[in-house]
């Protein structure tokens, strides 16, 4: 699958799919990358004859402000249910939860919860996010429409859904929901218990980033941690060598118009590189490319793993050459570019800003200006370079990416910070004290650092996986699966199986 959607992502994605990657989107198109190959892979062993009926699409009417009930504008939300191991009405409910992208019917097919769903005859559901895939309410995607685009309305349609679908498929009262998320959906999988015990039994969240922050600069420690592990083929070497890299760029930035037209030939800039604006642009990408490579490594669909990136740059190093790190870097981002399908690797702020502005869903894509929305009214998450620690460019710098909120939505750097609080209160951090939820993190991958990685208590339980990459739990398994990995998911499995017991014997003390 090289830059071709699957089929069933729908025409919405491809102009975004072929389009110049921003520093903003690179981690977001590497994700949803990696979560087609992965999906369509499972789709095409579950199509096969005798495999089964396929995965059903269907679309729930919900309101557009479910906090005003005077409001009558609703929208349609897309859902996926695979039932093929669904034994009976009295069964367990799996809800996998979508974020900030689209979710195909390969999200209830293949890698937990469906791998899951077999050993206890579950039902499997996966659930759209509002303004994301084809769950975009009509009317566009201005300001004033973005206002009912937030973790709270997605967890008011998580409430709805789960009432309607029960309903819809007769399933019983005294059956368990599970709620299931990786990343942004992980918290909102937290979330959904924490907020909805009555309705939801218990969640399992994966990689799920619970702390909003403004600055996250402990991301790119955690990736320059990573670079130097051995035991996902990192080395203090190879760190050095991502350090010299980015110091090459820059000084070859400085160095003149002729030695930027060459840099932008080499790495696949798609516009001048003469403004200190569209710099910063470049550098952004070639930090969230590295930080990608980190965040994803040893996945399926992944361009680069860490030790295909270290080895890159500590090519031809035998011979002591200044530039050999930067053209393990331009290699790189030749591999990562052919990969995904792009034309060009970044293009200039002022583009970043007109595309980001669009308010036709079709130009915004897969949810670029979604997303940054959210950011800026909700989350911060801008990843940054300013400490001792980080072995890249310090651009961009956090400023110009608030900069992002002011330009693109009119909102000011001191209402992003209040709103970064409000989450925080409002969700409790990393201490959000919902019980019966598993948090799962892998210690490779940067978000990790913001999600719960020790157990709160008996029923707020923790899992860190050793060289796990972010929501590596959730994919299909693998004959490369690590070791640790594989222990990983046996105690999802046994952490399922202990709550399905206690859902039982419940059903049964109050006669369901």
């Amino acid at each position: 699958m090289a830059g071709r959607p699957a089929l069933w992502l729908g025409p919405l994605l491809l102009l975004s799919l072929w389009a110049s990657l921003a520093p903003g989107s690179l981690l977001r198109r590497l994700g949803e990358h990696i979560q087609r190959v992965q999906e369509s892979s499972g789709l095409s062993l579950t199509s096969s004859p005798g495999a089964g009926a396929l995965p059903k699409q269907g679309w729930l009417e919900q309101p557009l402000d479910p906090f005003n009930t005077s409001d009558r504008r609703s929208f349609l939300q897309r859902y996926w249910v695979n039932d093929r191991h669904w034994a009976s009405p009295r069964g367990p409910v799996f809800l996998h939860l979508g974020g900030e992208g689209s979710l195909g019917s390969g999200s209830v097919m293949r890698g937990h919860p469906a791998a899951l769903a077999p050993a206890w005859g579950a039902l499997v559901i996966g659930l759209e996010h509002r303004f994301y895939g084809l769950s975009v309410p009509a009317g566009g995607l201005d300001v004033a429409q973005l206002s009912f685009l937030s973790s709270r309305f997605a967890l008011a349609d998580v409430a709805s859904a789960r009432l309607a679908l029960a309903r819809l498929f007769n399933v019983s009262v005294s059956s368990p929901w599970i709620c299931f998320g990786g990343s942004y959906a992980g918290s909102l999988a937290a979330w959904a218990r924490l907020k909805f015990p009555h309705l939801i039994f218990a969640s399992v969240a994966s990689s799920a980033p619970v702390r909003a922050v403004l600055d996250f600069s402990e991301y790119n420690e955690v990736v320059s941690r990573s670079l130097m592990s051995t035991a996902v083929g990192g080395s203090p070497e190879c760190r050095a060598a991502a350090s010299a890299a980015f110091a090459e760029v820059e000084r070859r930035l400085r160095a003149g118009p002729e030695a930027r037209g060459a840099l932008r030939a080499e790495l696949g800039a798609c516009t001048s590189l003469d403004r200190a604006e569209d710099q910063a642009e470049l550098l952004g990408a070639l930090q969230a490319l590295v930080g990608g490579t980190v965040q994803y490594d040893a996945q399926a669909g992944a361009p680069l793993s860490v030790r295909r990136l270290c080895g890159l740059l500590l090519e031809g190093r035998s011979n002591r050459s200044l530039s050999a790190p930067y053209h393990g870097l331009r290699r790189a981002v030749q591999v990562v570019m052919h990969s995904l399908g792009q034309r060009c690797l970044s293009f200039s702020r002022a583009e970043t800003v007109a595309r980001l502005k669009a308010t036709d869903p079709q130009v915004s894509g897969v949810g670029d200006r979604q997303w940054l929305y959210q950011t800026c009214t909700e989350f911060g998450f801008y990843v940054t370079c300013e400490g001792p620690r980080c072995p890249f460019s310090r651009l961009p710098a956090l400023p110009s990416q608030l900069e992002l909120c002011e330009q693109v939505f009119g909102l000011s750097t001191s209402s992003v910070v209040q709103a970064v609080g409000q989450t925080n209160s409002y969700y409790g951090g990393q201490t959000p004290g919902a019980t019966q939820v598993l948090f799962i993190n892998g210690d490779t991958d940067p978000w990790h650092v913001l999600s719960v990685t020790q157990a709160l208590g008996p029923s707020e339980l923790a899992l860190l996986i050793p060289g796990a990459s972010h929501c590596m739990d959730m994919a299909p398994e693998r004959p490369s699966d690590s070791p640790s990995l594989r222990l990983g998911r046996q105690s999802i499995s046994q952490q399922l199986q202990i709550w399905l017991g206690l859902a039982k014997q419940s059903s049964v003390s109050s006669g369901g």
